[in-house]
């Protein structure tokens, strides 16, 4: 059977109380730094709000976006707009 462990005065080491100090720290830091699941994917709460994403487009699609100047991006996201209703 296995022998109890044992402390630097080679005393048998008494079992913590659950309210030490240290088990409270430890609870404390292990509720801090845990990470928390992630919940699913939501929409935007207001509506119009815009989501930064990164997006690979084929260089021709960009250019003919871009070839009208200023407001391709909005261009972009009304034909992906009109595409998602459709």
């Amino acid at each position: 059977m296995a022998q109890p462990p044992r402390d630097r005065d080679h005393e048998p080491r008494r079992a913590r109380a659950s309210g030490d100090a240290r088990s409270t720290a430890e609870a404390a830091f292990k509720a801090v730094t845990t990470k928390k699941p992630e919940g699913p994917v939501t929409s935007a709460a207001i509506p119009g709000v815009r989501q930064q994403v990164t997006l690979r487009i084929d260089q021709d699609v960009l250019e003919h976006f871009q070839a009208d100047g200023p407001g391709w991006q909005e261009r972009i996201s009304a034909e992906f707009r009109s595409s998602a209703t459709n």
